[in-house]
């Protein structure tokens, strides 16, 4: 294969990667990761530096959109994200020391968890709750838009939250992603919040997460600007054309389609690297 129908390829997946990882909050990461790896062999820590430079364009991409919206969460994102710096940071330290079997099937059950807990909940049920007394005194309660005007909420269990994201700081280190699926979950089931808040705020916070590790991976020479680079472009398009399409789709359709893509995912991986074929 000619180098200019590899990065044809890697820029086409990298697309749909991004259009996903904008709606869902996950940064693009979570699906590439798979695709470089079953599809296109990669070995999977150049996947990883590949996949945190999506995550950082996916960020960059659509956090202005999402804010101009009024989606995301400034306040709660700026708070989470001390503990996912310090996480990703520790993570980002020791990935060269943990063996690619472990990382593989770890990312695995990160995705069938994510996909469960993202089924679970539904927000349009539930009665609202008061708020937890740290987001009264951070004032991290917010609204956001919908098709009956604005819709305010109120946050909870922010200590929980808070050490979740450490998890997630730590995860998106080791594995090379932003980690937008245990962020998403520690704003969806911890704080309670709306899925689009959750989803955007992730995505405003994935690249600051993505950024304390990129340099690290960098040294260790996992960055290839040959995959790196179509990577970056086809998930950047995707994430503007996903930020876009945000406000027009059902939050319940977000949750379904998410959730069979990443299982999906899971499966292929988890098979490949138990069968010795990764």
């Amino acid at each position: 294969m000619s180098i200019l129908c590899f990065s044809a390829l890697l820029l086409t997946c990298a697309f749909f990667a991004g259009l996903l990882g904008a709606l869902t909050g996950l940064g693009g990461g979570v699906i590439i990761i798979p695709v470089l790896v079953l599809l296109f062999h990669i070995n999977i820590h150049y996947a990883m530096g590949a996949s945190l430079i999506s995550v950082i364009a996916t960020s960059s991409g659509t956090s202005i959109a999402y804010l101009r919206e009024g989606y995301t969460n400034l306040r709660i994102g700026m708070f989470l994200e001390v503990a996912a710096v310090i996480g990703a940071f520790v993570g980002a330290l020791v990935v060269a020391f943990i063996s690619k079997t472990f990382l593989t099937i770890l990312f695995s059950l990160l995705l069938f968890l994510s996909a469960y807990f993202t089924l679970k909940r539904k927000e349009e049920h539930e009665t609202d709750k008061p708020s937890h007394p740290w987001a009264v005194a951070l004032k991290l309660d917010g609204s956001y838009p919908t098709k009956k005007g604005m819709m305010s909420y109120h946050v909870q269990k922010v200590p929980l939250a808070f050490f979740l994201m450490g998890i997630a700081g730590l995860v998106s280190g080791l594995l090379g992603i932003g980690s937008g699926a245990l962020k998403v979950l520690a704003m969806d089931h911890a704080m309670r919040l709306p899925y689009k808040v959750s989803t955007t705020t992730s995505n405003f916070m994935i690249g600051i997460t993505a950024a304390v590790s990129i340099g690290i991976y960098f040294s260790h020479g996992f960055i290839n600007p040959i995959i790196a680079f179509p990577v970056m472009l086809g998930v950047l398009i995707g994430a503007f054309s996903g930020a876009r399409l945000l406000p027009k789709i059902h939050t319940r359709f977000l949750r379904i389609i998410f959730s069979v893509v990443i299982c999906f995912m899971g499966a292929e991986l988890l098979y490949k690297t138990l069968s010795g074929s990764l």
